[in-house]
């Protein structure tokens, strides 16, 4: 099968919400939907929390990182760290809990490996979104989190399904970046119920508009992806067939009483502790 059509099948049904996800993300979309329930008070929100290992240590790693703990006081239970976070940063936990999941969907060591790197650079991207909310653009930076969590999340689920399609993922890449990943990733999104504001934001992204200094939440997304130091597997590669990758030393603007550059040193334990606290397996 060639791969446009391909893309056109899995694209079709993600626009109607035809998605094959596993059964422990429907779980995780239960929890994500009684974490929206306004009534739900925090003691529910442990409970739900505590039933899962992996969502309960990250949580706490999450509330001991820099960025949650500057004060550097420690918690060691779920019941203090869901306390310290508040709903909105566990939305943000769940949303990864379940990017993993579509990840523990794929078997093929060889999309195995570019999984692993692409929930790496996702996990890079949201602690720099994070941070670069917070220092530079000014937008709210619990969205840009949650942003950063899920802006691939179509490439997750197109891995978790490449199986089916040999062949899907030969090449540089452009065929998913020009047709499929703005079509699957919509569809993807809106199934798992990302908000609006967050679509819009990746829009951007997906069409490669941007401002410098960044302004919007797709703007900060931007460039949280040209700064990650893991390129996504679906980036464009050069010649030598690496992936082109940005940094601060090509990226760099005044902003306030500094520069991006400088912003990111002073940064560099928040967006290292986050990352670190999301890559926990």
């Amino acid at each position: 099968m060639d791969k446009l059509d391909a893309y056109r099948i899995i694209a079709a049904q993600a626009s109607h919400g035809e998605l094959a996800f596993p059964t422990n993300v429907n779980a995780s979309l239960k929890i994500q939907a009684a974490l929206d329930d306004p009534e739900c008070h925090i003691e529910k929100a442990v409970t739900l929390v505590a039933a899962e290992p992996l969502l309960s240590a990250r949580t706490v790693a999450i509330a001991n990182s820099v960025a949650y703990n500057p004060s550097g006081r420690e918690v060691a239970n779920v019941r203090v760290a869901v306390a310290r976070l508040g709903f909105r940063t566990l939305r943000s936990l769940v949303a990864a809990m379940i990017v993993r999941q579509f990840a523990s969907m794929v078997s093929d060591p060889i999309l195995r490996v570019k999984s692993a790197q692409l929930w790496e650079h996702s996990a890079h991207v949201a602690a720099l979104a994070f941070v670069l909310a917070k220092r530079v653009s000014k937008v709210d930076p619990e969205t840009a989190f949650f942003a950063g969590i899920v802006h691939e999340v179509g490439g997750f689920y197109l891995l978790s399904r490449a199986a089916e399609f040999p062949g899907l993922l030969d090449g540089d890449g452009e065929d998913w970046r020009n047709f499929g990943e703005r079509v699957i990733g919509r569809g993807v999104m809106k199934k798992l119920g990302v908000p609006e504001e967050i679509m819009t934001a990746m829009e951007a992204v997906w069409f490669g508009t941007r401002v410098l200094p960044p302004l919007t939440l797709g703007d900060t997304l931007h460039l949280a992806k040209d700064l990650a130091p893991v390129p996504s597997p679906f980036n464009p590669v050069d010649g030598s067939g690496e992936a082109y990758a940005m940094s601060a030393a090509t990226i760099d603007f005044e902003c306030g009483d500094g520069t991006l550059r400088s912003i990111l040193e002073e940064s560099a334990d928040d967006v290292r502790s986050l990352t670190a606290a999301l890559l926990m397996t």
